[in-house]
Parts: structure tokens; sequence; C-alpha cells
């Protein structure tokens, strides 16, 4: 039956790309088939796959750079074009793509033109073709030749105040440099570097029009010599001139709203967001401060920045117009829930106010209540689920905190929070209430790619006011069942946490790191206060123990751009936690767990680990199949299909561990010598729905490891595939990872 149903996929999809390509391609006209792009010898600065994307005529698009599975959607419909269904599969499907000799006439014009400005002025380009019916390869094979080099550089400054500044005649403030690669976005990076310092120190109206290369080759000599000239100012009206240095003298601010001449923002606040001051020189980096400063201001709706050139002077009038958004809106949001094939519904009422206190301070009020219809409970009164909370944040768009330096709040972007929540949980087993409250601080440097963020304090309070006497009968009295973790997550506790953490995206590296640790502060002064023990030989505050423990989190994903349709994401996560001193477990919310929509997807949520366990209890393993320790590897293939539709395959490994050896995680301690053994292996495919603003996906993931079985049967399930046991299916809003 497995083999059967594997067997139909495969001749479905062959059936489909079999279909004639070439259909509805015209006598005399042939299907582009393969575009390559070769090179007549090793270059290791030349990327072919960079190159292909200045082909013009790259041939129809292929699914996971295989398929055409666009095509032959198209070559499926009719010619009959009053049929809807004809209609529809050439709307769905994608047209072929014919040769055009002036096509590739001209893409070969550009390969050169671009081979040259890497440096290679004795480049061209052979096309060559084969056709295999009504279809044809094309074939662009590069000879870049010996790379030039720069030879001597000269600088003709020819304005002196700017040769002051720049000083281009210390080696050390001159970015080219003699042998190196002629490469034409060296110098333009160089022209933009030249231009940026000049534009920041009041240079109002230079661009970098006025600065040319001019390049002198010598006969023989794979040395071009350059010479860097920095014009004069001209314009059509002014002859040749030296450049103005302009000045600020004031600083205005404006409402940008017709209907209320009235900004509704404290001056100070203003002020404090601004970078552009009297009396100092004009710079083009103080601007775009000022902008992105204003820019995340939740009070503010748009900004304009203009300056006026005072008439016969050096100095410049900022005008800055600000519109601000309405401050307060009331938003409310339905949800369906399915939970395990129980359904409900929750509703949520949010507040904002994004200027509280004229400083664009956001207040969010939230309050939110759940319902769910639980069934197969037997021996409870109440069978359903209710959820009630209420949440209020209050965020400063600046630190709140003393001692910190001022040049160091002007630099970064930075938000100061406090929050409280409040929710209540009525289940037909337990009844649970969460109180927290937190400060927080985040920030990032507007120049660079990294972001902070530090928890100074976050507490929550855990306490279960209700038990129901069957579930403390059969689970937390039963002497058959001594289950340490479960009775530990069904007790009051108090979690009085520190954390930190990093982050790092450039678009093709990013880094998360993430540590916390909680309890230390009070137990240190746990005897100073003479805080009381319970049965357990646990400090209590408040009558409540509180726990104690060290985590921290690592994640790096790589992305590797193959080209404008296909990439490969590489991604690595790896977590530890560890209970000592007041806790010998761990928070059930501070416990790993393994498997779902952004772990080993073969695996539904807390399906898979710790280590090698295997569940008895079904009711409970969810508190079973948690640890103190996380690895997860992932590889995925990305790919645009068509439209807004995107594909992926991935392989995942991966698994959770305890640090300690709990009774009721039998197989579940981390091991040195034979973790590996222990990881976890999947493999699928997925379907994204990218919408910009968000994405919806859709994954299958097939177990192929499972370390949980040791018979080879189960050990392996990719050799020994079971549709209903192996496949899992997850639906998730955003990227795995």
């Amino acid at each position: 039956m497995r083999i059967s149903i594997y067997i139909y996929v495969i001749s479905s999809a062959a059936l489909l790309t079999s279909c004639s390509s070439t259909k509805y391609v015209p006598e005399g006209k042939y299907l582009i088939d393969k575009v390559n792009v070769r090179t007549d010898a090793r270059y290791n600065d030349i990327n072919r796959s960079r190159m292909k994307s200045y082909v013009r005529q790259q041939g129809n698009s292929r699914w996971f750079s295989t398929l055409k599975i666009p095509l032959a959607t198209y070559s499926l419909s009719g010619r009959d074009s009053t049929k809807w269904l004809n209609r529809i599969l050439k709307d769905m499907g994608e047209s072929p793509v014919l040769y055009d000799s002036l096509h590739t006439v001209q893409s070969a014009r550009d390969l050169v033109a671009e081979l040259r400005n890497e440096g290679y002025l004795g480049a061209y380009v052979d096309i060559s073709t084969r056709i295999k019916k009504k279809k044809i390869d094309v074939t662009y094979t590069l000879h870049p030749g010996e790379a030039y080099s720069i030879g001597n550089i000269r600088y003709d400054i020819q304005d002196s105040a700017i040769a002051s500044l720049l000083r281009m005649d210390d080696v050390r403030n001159q970015k080219l440099k003699t042998g190196q690669k002629f490469n034409v976005e060296s110098l333009d990076r160089e022209r933009k570097r030249i231009t940026d310092l000049i534009v920041n120190n009041g240079y109002y109206k230079f661009n970098k029009d006025f600065i040319t290369y001019n390049a002198d080759t010598v006969a023989g000599n794979k040395g071009i010599d350059l010479t860097l000239t920095l014009h004069r100012y001209r314009t059509n009206q002014i002859a040749d001139t030296s450049h103005v240095r302009y000045t600020i003298r004031n600083v205005d601010f404006v409402s940008g709203s017709q209907d209320d001449p009235t900004i509704h923002l404290r001056r100070g606040v203003l002020k404090s967001n601004t970078f552009i001051t009297p009396q100092s020189t004009y710079s083009s980096h103080n601007l775009q401060k000022t902008y992105t400063h204003f820019g995340r201001l939740q009070a503010i709706k748009y900004t304009n920045i203009g300056f006026r050139e005072v008439p016969d002077s050096t100095v410049l009038d900022c005008n800055i117009q600000i519109s601000t958004n309405k401050p307060s809106t009331v938003s409310f949001q339905p949800e369906g829930t399915n939970t395990a094939g129980d359904f409900g519904a929750a509703v949520a009422l949010t507040y904002q106010n994004r200027n509280l206190f004229s400083g664009s301070e956001l207040l969010s009020v939230e309050l939110r209540g759940a319902y769910e219809a639980i069934r197969g409970l037997e021996g409870y009164s109440n069978e359903n689920f209710e959820e009630y909370s209420a949440e209020a944040r209050l965020m400063f768009p600046r630190f709140i905190a003393p001692l910190l330096p001022y040049g160091f709040k002007r630099r970064v972007t930075a938000t100061s929070e406090v929050s409280l929540l409040y929710d209540l949980q009525n289940r037909p087993e337990y009844h649970r209430r969460v109180l927290s409250l937190a400060w927080r601080y985040r920030w990032n440097d507007a120049n660079h790619h990294d972001k902070y963020q530090i928890d100074l304090i976050d507490l929550n309070y855990v306490f279960m006011p209700w038990i129901s006497d069957k579930f403390r009968k059969d689970y937390l009295d039963n002497a058959d069942n001594r289950n340490a973790i479960l009775r530990y997550n069904y007790e009051d506790l108090l979690i009085m946490k520190f954390g930190v953490g990093f982050s790092y995206n450039n678009g093709t590296d990013a880094i998360k790191v993430n540590m916390e640790t909680a309890g230390n502060l009070l137990n240190l002064l746990s005897r100073p206060m003479h805080l009381q023990k319970n049965e357990m030989g646990l400090y209590k505050l408040f009558n409540i123990a509180y726990a104690q423990y060290v985590k921290g989190d690592f994640e790096y994903t790589k992305n590797i751009r193959l080209d404008y349709n296909n990439s490969l994401v590489a991604h690595v996560g790896l977590g530890i936690a560890y209970p000592y001193g007041n806790s010998t477990i761990l928070p059930f919310e501070k416990r790993y767990f393994s498997g779902g929509a952004n772990s080993v997807r073969g695996w539904s949520v807390r399906e898979l680990g710790p280590g090698k366990f295997i569940g008895r209890d079904g009711k409970i393993d969810f508190i079973n199949q948690t640890g103190d320790m996380k690895l997860d590897l992932n590889l995925e293939y990305r790919a645009h299909l068509f439209w807004k539709l995107n594909g992926a395959l991935f392989v995942d490994a991966g698994n959770i561990w305890t640090l300690r050896n709990y009774e009721d995680q039998q197989g579940g301690q981390f091991n040195i010598n034979d973790f590996w053994k222990q990881i976890a292996l999947s493999y699928g495919w997925g379907v994204r729905l990218n919408f910009d603003y968000f994405i919806l996906r859709f994954d299958f993931g097939m177990k192929a490891i499972n370390p949980a079985y040791d018979n080879n049967r189960q050990h392996y399930p990719i050799t020994n595939p079971r549709l209903s046991r192996d496949l899992t299916f997850h639906f998730a809003v955003g990227m795995p990872f």
C-alpha cells in the first residue's frame, strides 16, 4: 500500500511535467530549455550564478530548480479561450519562453560589460546553441582573461578647503591601494565614502557627481593609473567656484496637519530626537538620524525635514514638519481555537494610547476571554475550560534609567517597558492563576545590525487555588504515580528572573543569544531574612517556594542565496538550563520541548524525547516530554514557485534531554558518550503563501530516525514508512527560522 502511494505520486508528477511543453511553440520558433553560463577557466572571484542574472532570457521557471510545473500547467490548457478551464489553466501557468537571438546578443554584451566592471577589461563572451526538436539550449562561455589592477593613484582636489578636510596626501586616508584589483564597484564605493565625509561636514550642496575618475592604461601592462578629480562647484548659472560650507541657524518645529496647528508632543521630546542643532554645521548623517528617531515614535505619522538658504549668507534654516497620529485606538479581535479536537473561541479587546504623557509613550491595555468545550474527561463536574486575562503595557521610547551617559542615550534607539499581567484559568482538573510584573529595556544602534535586551526584573507568581479531588488522587497523591515533575508544576511557585539578550541579523547571518537566571538574589537573602523552608526543604517567600535556575540559548542561521528564486538556509539551535539551589526541577514554562512547526517537524509538539523516552500515559506525557537541554539542526531549501506561492524541502534533526536523572523520564538523561545515538531525524516538504506582511506556512514532516525505539523497523521509519504513523502536518504563521 505504501509503495503504491509513492508510485502514484511519482507517476502523477511525471505525467504533469511530460505534457507537451512545446504545444504552444510556433513553427520556426524554439522553446528555451536550458541556459548555462560557464567560464573558460577557474576564476575564484567570478560568481557564475550572479553573472547568470545578466542573461535576459532565463527560460521557464522550475520548481526546486528541476520541474517546469508552471509551463506544464499552461500546456494542459486547450486552445479554445472561451472555456473557463482553459483560461484558469493559462492564468495559473506560465507561457513558454521563446528564444530571441537579439536578447541573446544583448545578454552577451551585458555580460562583457559586467566582466569589465570587475576588472577584466579584455573580456569577451562566446554564445553556443544546441537545438533538440523545438527546444534550444543556450550556453554563454565567459573568457575574462587576466584581471587589471590599480597602478599609480593621484588625487586632484581642486577645492583647497575640502583638500584640507580630506587630507588625501596621507596614505592612511586613501582607501584605494596600488595593486588592488581594478573594480568599478570599489571606485564607486570610494567616491561615495568621500561624498559622505564632505556632506557630513557642512557641504549641503555637494554630491558625488563632483567626483570623477580618469584611467590611463599602458600597452603590455595590466596596471591602470588612476586620477581622482574633485571638481569645484559649478551650475548652469554659476561658473567654477569654491564649495560652500553651511551652518544651521534656526531649527523650527511646525505641525503637518492643516486642521490642527498644534504638535501634541513635549518640546523636550522634540529636541531630544533632533540631531540638527543651531550653530552646528550641516550634516547629512544627523539629518538621517533625526528621521530615524522620529520615525520610531508611535505618536508621529510622518516627518518632513526641509532646509532654506538665508540669502547672501552661508547659513540654513531648518524646518521640521511633524504630523501626529490619533492618540487612541480600540480594536476587537475574535479567534477560533482547536486543541486536540476540542473547539473553542476567544475574543480580545485592546485599547492603545500612543501619546499618554505627550512624549509618544505607548499604553496598551488588553482584555481577553477564551472558552473551550472539553470532551472525554470522565469524573469531572465541569467539562469546560475558561480563561480570562488582563494585561497592561507602558512603553517609553527612551531609556528610563539613571547614571547612563547622555551621549549613549542619544546614539541608540531605545525603549523602556513596564508590564503587568493577571491570567485566570479554570479547567475541570484545576484552577490556575498567574500574576506577572516586568521591567525591560530594548535598544539598538541605528548604524549596526545588532539589538540588545535586558529584563531587569521579571516577576511571575503562579498559584493553584483549587485542584479537583480526582486529579489529585489520580496523579498527585497516587503512590503508583510518583511523578516529581508533575507534582512540582501543580504547586504554587514564585519566579524572579533577570535576563539579557543579543541578536544580530545582516540578511545572510543571524545570531540570537539569550541568558537568564532566577532566584539568586532571593537565595542570597534567605538566611539574613530568616526565610522558612517547606516540607521539601525549599525556602519560601510569602509562604511560596521560589525557583532557582540558570538558562542559556543560542541560535545561528545562515541564508545562502543560490539565485533570485532559490536559497539554502541552515540553522543551529542549542539551549541548556540547570536547576540548582532552591530547585531540583525547572518550572514547566522554562523546560524545553522538541517537535512542532519550528523544530523537528516529523513530530508534533512535545511528542519527541527526552532522549529515547517512550511515553506511557498520554494524559500527562506533555509534562514528561520536556527537558533541560535542546539541540536543533535544520537544513531547508526554499524556492519561489509562482505568484505568492513558495515551496520548501527540509531535513531536521535534534532532540531534548534532562541533565538530572528523573525516575519518570527513563532514557531521557544526557550522556556525552551516546547522546548522538538519540538524535531524531525527519524530512519533508512545505508550501508557503507569502503575503508580504505575513507568511502562511504548511509543512509536512516525515519521521526518518526515531530514537525512542531500538528495533530496526521502528528505529528507521525512513526504510519502513507508514503515513498514518510517520507523517505530521504543521500549520504556522511566519518562517521556522
